[in-house]
């Protein structure tokens, strides 16, 4: 497999490090793998509703020091997006008060209040979602502003099952309107060419490791880089054969990639 020789580890976050605020017991031990042959890692998340500090600081909790740049988040591609095609223009940000926060600490012009001048309308995955919203939405799209959302996930996975993620608000949005959104984060591969041009690697030194075959390993077939898919959150053995995105390797959790990085070393 030769995963020994990858330089640049990108890691999904919920389902593949931990599930909720349970840190898998193999996250640690393959981190210190990572670092022991030289290698980097750096985690992307298309999980809207925290921002980069709040994620710094629940890794912190679970042992697990990282600065913002090892954070590429889903918010992040998403701001950058919004400055490129709306360039300073008014948007309602559909999402959790730290979402807001993090775009506005992005530069972007943003409000949570329907009114005059609203270029477009811009959704996370909203963990205070309530009717209002939702009906703000509504308004705004019947309207025909841009919309945008930070990510295609239908459910988040939790330690007692799946909540509704953006996706799935989308849907119900789609339902309502008929607009459907432009989708950052994954499957697209800006996350992954932000984390390759931030680590200054080559894709082929690269591996995106994550639980969800439609956003993780979707994501990392259309950057260019192999894929480990791990079975320890949303994705079941059964699901791998009837998807169209195959990842390169498959196991069953973090732990047996170090395993295998330990094998190969030992050759």
């Amino acid at each position: 497999m030769d995963l020994h020789k990858k330089r640049l580890f990108m890691l999904d976050m919920d389902g593949t490090i931990y599930l909720g605020d349970r840190l898998f017991e193999h996250t640690i031990p393959f981190l210190h793998t990572i670092t022991s042959i030289g290698a980097k890692y750096v985690f992307l998340t298309n999980n809207s509703s925290k921002s980069t500090a709040q994620y710094i600081e629940k890794l912190a909790k679970m042992g697990i020091g990282v600065d913002a740049d090892r954070i590429i988040s889903s918010t992040r591609v998403t701001a950058a997006y919004l400055k490129d095609q709306y360039n300073g223009r008014l948007i309602y940000a559909l999402g959790t008060a730290a979402f807001r926060d993090e775009l506005a600490a992005y530069g972007i012009n943003i409000t949570n209040f329907v009114q005059p001048g609203i270029a477009a309308l811009v959704m996370g995955f909203d963990t205070e979602l309530n009717f209002k919203k939702l009906e703000d939405a509504c308004m705004l799209l019947n309207r025909g502003v841009g919309y945008i959302a930070t990510n295609c996930d239908m459910v988040c996975p939790t330690e007692y099952g799946a909540v509704p993620d953006c996706g799935s608000v989308a849907q119900i949005l789609e339902n309502a309107t008929g607009r459907k959104p432009v989708f950052m984060g994954k499957p697209g591969s800006d996350m992954v060419d932000v984390a390759l041009a931030q680590e200054g690697c080559a894709a082929e030194d690269a591996i995106l490791i994550g639980d969800r075959l439609y956003t993780d390993i979707a994501c990392g077939i259309a950057a260019g880089v192999d894929t480990a898919l791990v079975f320890s959150g949303e994705t079941k053995c059964a699901y791998v054969e009837h998807s169209p995105h195959q990842p390169t390797y498959i196991f069953e959790h973090i732990g047996q990639i170090a395993d295998t990085i330990f094998v190969e070393l030992c050759r």
